[in-house]
């Protein structure tokens, strides 16, 4: 788990060192002007981050899957190598899927203007600038996500009944509330990442705004990275004693 989460941890701030700087800059000079190739370069890293935070939760659930349902298989089924492996295919995948995704994007001719109604170089707000005759890559580009992400998330559904028909029969109330404790970050993360992400790539025009967009964007792209790791240091017991005395420290000073 610690390996993952040490994978998890590097795509959060890569995805955020991506988006999060560019913005800052630019809110502090009063500009929005970004280079084309500097807005390739940000979908790619994006996309590639992204991706490979959702795969990395997924792999994730895998894990807390076998170690509550399958303990004794746990050190064949997740070795040092398989997790590796695991890590790597992630890391790989993402890499193909935001190569593909960004060639895909920057092939289309951009013929409605070059203003972005975002804080950052987001696929669906360069599709909407793209020609009308581009209509069906548009829609191959939300198809290829939506049967990805899809497959992942039932993936991760199938875990999670699986997990909870087992920590259900679970003597101990001890027992079934450390279950918990371990599994609900992860699952409050990973609901928040998809439902913000599927809104914001696959929402009808008719509820698109510039307000909404904005708070959609923001949501599955900053958000999840910025709260995973303290989600998940948190559960450090001696993080949070060192937390609590650094606050009541700082009362007591003040």
């Amino acid at each position: 788990m610690f390996f993952f989460l040490l994978n998890l941890a590097l795509s959060d701030l890569g995805s955020i060192c991506t988006t999060v700087p560019k913005a800052m800059h630019n809110s502090l000079w009063d500009t929005r002007d970004i280079s084309y190739s500097g807005c390739a370069a940000q979908v790619f890293f994006f996309l590639f981050f992204i991706t490979t935070e959702f795969a990395l939760l997924t792999i994730m659930c895998y894990d807390r899957y076998v170690s509550i349902c399958k303990p004794l298989h746990y050190g064949t089924l997740l070795s040092s190598s398989a997790c590796a492996h695991m890590a790597a295919a992630a890391w790989a995948s993402a890499f193909l899927n935001a190569l593909m995704h960004t060639a895909n994007t920057f092939s289309l001719p951009l013929c409605h203007g070059s203003a972005l109604g975002q804080f950052f170089c987001e696929v669906p707000q360069i599709l909407k600038l793209s020609c009308s005759q581009s209509t069906f890559r548009k829609i191959w580009i939300s198809l290829f996500v939506t049967c990805l992400g899809f497959c992942c998330f039932v993936f991760i559904v199938f875990s999670y009944v699986q997990i909870f028909r087992a920590v259900l029969r679970i003597p101990s109330e001890q027992g079934r509330h450390k279950v918990f404790s371990t599994c609900l970050p992860h699952l409050a993360v990973v609901s928040l990442f998809l439902s913000t992400g599927f809104f914001a790539y696959l929402k009808p025009p008719s509820f698109s705004s510039p307000s909404l967009d904005l708070a959609m964007s923001v949501l599955y792209s900053v958000v999840p990275p910025a709260l995973n790791p303290l989600i998940y240091s948190l559960r450090n017991h001696e993080l949070k004693g060192s937390m609590w005395a650094m606050i009541t420290g700082w009362f007591q000073e003040h």
